[in-house]
């Protein structure tokens, strides 16, 4: 087995399935050696892949939409699943149990500003609802962090964040409003590399797929703890107990999928939302983008 640089696209709590295979050797129990490249700039994965730097990424199946809508000819694909649930939320500093979107007329939103996906996403949720996403009053130009103090100065009534941004903002006494998993399956993480890459490297992935699947079964299985205190060399700085709460707060939710098939309705969930928010101006396909030929 040769062995496989794999691109980190960003770090973040919800890629819990990557960050377990590497904690746990699971790769190299199936005789690959992968070396963690760390990344910093969500968009740049995709980038060190076409451009020879890693043989793998993971990221969200987005850019492949984004990729092959520019270019039908992409070579990029997507394959072996790890999220298929959309990890965010929207939160408020008071309960709302009855809270609906089309509650969020008249309210002031924050929506996140370091990646595009989880508003794309909503936004689709929300003209379902019976409200025109493009009407609502909302700041899209600050970071979570910046949203999170926003929302404590009362300059806003809700935003939208991911873990672990959750749990802090819920110790200082915010509420949950809305679990964007909520809405079923959403393709949202998955390895990504070359129709080239994927034949060259076919022996490599196809045992990586093998340790990703089998870390998915541990997982699943696991108590909240030990799936903490497995990933916290990843965290460094997070404080055990409250990386503990994002894995209990993420489970229940089902974001992270049991097997590595990237399914069809998780892929059109996603591409439909991109095509409405008018990210994408056609519909790549599943077939055509995504490769389950490895499992």
């Amino acid at each position: 087995m040769r062995p496989i640089r794999l691109q980190e696209t960003f770090r973040a709590v919800f890629y819990v399935p990557f960050y377990a295979a590497l904690a746990r050797g699971a790769y190299a129990a199936e005789g690959v050696e992968v070396t963690l490249l760390d990344g910093s700039e969500p968009a740049h994965a995709k980038d060190a892949v076409l451009e020879g730097r890693a043989e793998l990424a993971w990221g969200g199946p987005m850019r492949m939409m984004l990729a092959h809508d520019a270019d039908p000819g992409c070579p990029l694909r997507s394959f072996g699943a790890a999220v298929l649930g959309d990890p965010f939320f929207l939160v408020g500093r008071r309960p709302n149990p009855g809270f609906r979107l089309r509650d969020l007329a008249g309210l002031r939103l924050g929506s996140v500003a370091e990646v595009p996906t989880p508003w794309w996403a909503l936004q689709e949720d929300i003209r379902q609802d019976g409200v025109d996403p493009d009407s609502l009053d909302r700041n899209d130009s600050r970071s979570m962090a910046d949203n999170a103090a926003a929302l404590w100065a009362g300059e806003l009534d809700v935003i939208q964040i991911f873990e672990p941004y959750v749990s802090q903002m819920e110790a200082a006494g915010c509420r949950v409003w809305h679990a964007a998993a909520s809405r079923g399956p959403t393709a949202y993480t998955t390895f990504m590399s070359t129709v080239e890459n994927l034949a060259e490297y076919a022996p490599e992935f196809r045992a990586m797929l093998r340790g990703l699947a089998k870390t998915q079964a541990w997982l699943h299985a696991a108590p909240d703890a030990e799936v903490a205190r497995t990933i916290l060399p990843f965290f460094p700085r997070m404080d055990p107990a409250m990386l503990e709460s994002c894995i209990a707060r993420y489970r229940p939710l089902e974001i992270w999928s049991r097997t590595p098939e990237f399914t069809a309705p998780s892929w059109e969930r996603l591409e439909h939302a991109m095509f409405t928010a008018g990210a994408i101006r056609r519909k790549p396909g599943h077939a055509h983008c995504v490769d389950n030929s490895l499992l």
